[in-house]
């Protein structure tokens, strides 16, 4: 866990840590200096088919090994990943630029998630009536599915892994890891722990790679599941891929996670909260709040709401004076800053304009400062468009009516938060908006894992959601046993049942 980062990243195959073949390398560099940290293969296609064969192969002792031990490795894990979760987060702060907290939140919710897993055998129990017919007994079991496959993002490098391969593993199943390219050390880490959490010989697999390492994972008959955390056409090209080639699949997609605040909300609370779950992260989070719809009396809070935003500043990780931290890249960089003009051009008004800003020392870092717009309207491409980036749109309001109706017709679906003192209006807000997530004073209302991540519409595509029991239903199948048992003095068969009725 200790050791230096390699200049190149090997892979996890069979067990093996190995340095690939790969003719193709990228840069994985700090976001904050440009620096180069090390490079990630482009996996090759033998050494895919070396990790699936592995994987497949694994599997066949792993789905017997018993439910009691699968979950002390998750509980040996947890406690490893507790002791290493600040040198974990500092990883990920170099290879992210979150800031050092933000970080160790991110390796934590990762943890919530183990903590859950090691709770597996109670998750995998199945149902049982007996006398169903005369002397028939029927019962089910949780049984495993196979070799799955996690495609996770820049942004959350521990959390979202840990949302996918522990609960797949535990219950059973062996698992393949593709990590994003732009922040791939931190899941080798946790793969490194996870194998001196005891973990057997091939139940993990990493690789890394780009598209088409992807595709090859979606077509291959082996991988019997998929899940999947990125942006809305990735969403789109994964599920319809998978599914096209008769796969379970899980796809997260893109957001616009709309805080709708009524009048009697509490000011500086509410205010507190609008900026940090906008521009913390500096925005790269999928459950970010990108619009803060205001009701009515509460639009004339608007300066206040400036002049908060204004006090965020942008900074790297060791600062601890910093708010957040620079974007994953200079193209990421660009998209943010093409968008600030483009809302600019449209006719919103820029209270805050982040573009320009500089952080001292760091003159190659991806930074923008907190940008505000206001007099935001639903055609606009700043409100129509998942940003991406620490940038807030403000939209007016009479009332809650219009509220639901603009949030419903955006066609995402992944989170949203009312913030109000009525029990009326929040129970209203809750029970009408088309949202799959929602927070009631609570701006991002990510859930424990003993619950599931659900976010509806154009946030996702499949049936089943992360973590929580979906997540174990997504990674298992349920086998009914119909059983009946003879008395050895029985002396004559019963009469024929030439019905399908159970007697």
């Amino acid at each position: 866990m200790n050791k230096p980062i390699p200049a190149r990243l090997p892979l996890l195959i069979d067990g093996n840590w190995i340095q690939s073949n790969a003719k193709e390398w990228l840069d994985v560099t700090n976001p904050a200096t440009g620096e180069v940290l090390t490079q990630a293969p482009y996996t090759t296609e033998a050494e895919q088919i070396k990790a699936i064969a592995a994987a497949k192969q694994a599997f066949l002792s792993w789905r017997d090994t018993p439910v009691p031990s699968r979950a002390r490795i998750m509980l040996k894990y947890q406690a490893l990943l507790k002791e290493h979760q600040e040198t974990l987060a500092e990883i990920l702060a170099e290879e992210t630029g979150k800031t050092f907290e933000d970080a160790k939140g991110d390796v934590w919710r990762g943890i919530e998630v183990v903590e859950h897993a090691a709770n597996i055998a109670t998750l995998l129990m199945g149902e049982t009536v007996e006398n169903v017919a005369s002397a028939i007994d029927c019962y089910s079991y949780v049984q495993p599915i196979g070799v799955c496959a996690g495609i996770t993002p820049f942004n959350f490098p521990a959390m979202i892994p840990l949302w996918m391969f522990p609960l797949a593993i535990a219950c059973g199943n062996t698992f393949i890891l593709k990590p994003s390219e732009q922040d791939p050390i931190t899941p080798c880490k946790l793969a490194e722990l996870f194998e001196q959490a005891g973990a057997p010989k091939g139940v993990l697999q990493v690789i890394h790679g780009g598209r088409e390492q992807v595709d090859f994972l979606l077509k291959d008959p082996d991988i019997k599941a998929i899940s999947f955390v990125g942006s809305v056409p990735v969403g789109r090209h994964i599920y319809q891929t998978g599914t096209q080639y008769l796969k379970r699949v899980q796809a997260f997609a893109g957001a616009k996670n709309h805080m709708v605040v009524m009048p009697d909300a509490n000011k500086s609370a509410t205010i507190n909260n609008i900026i940090g779950s906008s521009v913390g992260a500096a925005g790269q989070r999928c459950m970010a709040i990108s619009v803060v719809v205001l009701v009515g009396e509460a639009q004339s809070w608007i300066p206040e709401i400036r002049d908060a935003m204004a006090k965020i500043k942008p900074g790297h990780w060791k600062n601890p004076q910093a708010d957040y931290g620079p974007l994953i890249s200079p193209a990421a960089k660009e998209r943010v800053l093409g968008y600030i003009e483009t809302g600019k051009k449209e006719g919103a008004d820029c209270l805050l304009d982040g573009s320009q800003v500089t952080v001292d020392g760091y003159p190659h870092g991806n930074w923008v400062g907190p940008t505000l717009f206001a007099n935001v309207t639903a055609e606009m491409s700043i409100y129509t468009d998942e940003i991406f980036g620490p940038v807030l749109c403000l939209v007016n309001v009479d009332h809650l009516d219009e509220a639901i109706t603009l949030v419903n017709n955006c066609p995402y679906g992944n989170g949203t938060s009312i913030f109000t003192a009525s029990g009326a209006a929040a129970r209203k807000y809750q029970h009408e908006i088309l949202v799959g997530q929602v927070g009631i004073n609570v701006p991002i209302p990510v859930p424990l894992p003993f619950f599931s991540f659900t976010g509806w519409r154009s946030s996702f595509y499949g049936d089943l959601h992360a973590y929580g029991k979906q997540a174990v239903r997504f990674y298992t199948e349920t086998k009914t046993i119909t059983a009946r048992w003879f008395d050895s003095d029985i002396e004559h068969a019963e009469q024929a049942n030439m019905t399908i009725q159970l007697k």
